[in-house]
Parts: C-alpha cells; structure tokens; sequence
C-alpha cells in the first residue's frame, strides 16, 4: 500500500488542529475508524437523551393528543394506554440516565434495539390484518423501528450486550 505525505504549512493550522491530525497520522488507517465511533458515541449519546425524553413525554402527546389514530390503538383501552405509557417513561428514564456511559449501558440499548423491533414487528402484523389499525403503519409502527435503526447504527460495533 503505498502512502502519501502532504505538507501543510504550520502557520495556516491552528494549535487543535495539529494535534488531531498528527493523533490521526499516529493512529494510521485505524484511527479513522475509532474517530468513526467517537462521532458515533457522541451521537448516540445525544439520540439516547432524544429517544429518552420522547418516551417520556412524546408517546403519551401522541396517543392522546396529538395523532391517537396513528398511535393508540382500537377500541380505546386506558388500561393498556396507561400500561404503555408507564412501560414507555421508564425506560426512557433509564435511556436518558445510560447517555452518561452509553458502553456500560449495552444491555439496555440492546434491549430497546431488540424490543423495538419486536414490539414494531407484531403491530406491524396486527395493523395489516385489523384494517381499523391502518393509520398505526405511518405511526407507532415505523417509530419504533426508526428508534431500533437509529440505535443499532449508532452502538459502537463489537459493543458487549452484557
């Protein structure tokens, strides 16, 4: 593999700027990956606070307020909307609390990766067969697996689900 030197003039390079290049020369071709998932941590902690405070806050305005028919389901059950929400809120509680150290909080990414898409798999499959739940298959069903796709890109790869 043959490789290339460029000389950059110092004057026109701030103080920063040096030191991560000569970081990234130090590190060859592997420092572009790890700076890769750096970027990639800094983001996910960032989606982990987002998907935290929607599901929270966003899930209950979207099954009772803003869009119900895109986002609760038929007839009207308080008991499973309560159930939800509740189930919902706590885990974004904890989703916004492992923001703060997102590798030592693998499982339970890997968790709501996990469920996500199981939870978006079997409404998918009831919204096809319940015609009366149509509208779910523009809401709660692809949010769920954009939170699963967001997540999974996101988690650093080789990250332990232990």
């Amino acid at each position: 593999m043959k490789t290339t030197t460029t000389i950059i003039d110092p004057r026109l390079v701030s103080a920063h700027q040096k030191d991560r290049c000569e970081g990234a020369l130090a590190r060859g071709a592997e420092g572009r990956h790890l700076m890769n998932d750096e970027l990639k941590l800094k983001y996910l902690k960032a989606a982990l606070v987002t998907i935290g405070i929607f599901f929270i806050a966003g899930i209950y305005l979207m099954m009772m307020w803003v869009w119900p028919s895109g986002w609760a389901w038929t007839p009207k059950q308080p008991e499973y909307e309560q159930m939800i929400m509740g189930m919902y809120a706590t885990l974004g509680v904890f989703l916004i609390r492992a923001a703060k150290a997102p590798l030592a909080n693998a499982s339970l990414i890997w968790f709501t990766i996990w469920s996500s898409i199981v939870h978006g798999g079997v409404m998918f499959v009831q919204a096809i067969v319940d015609e009366t739940e149509w509208a779910n298959l523009l809401g709660d069903v692809p949010a769920l697996f954009l939170v699963a796709i967001i997540l999974w890109y996101l988690m650093p790869k080789g990250a332990p689900a232990s």
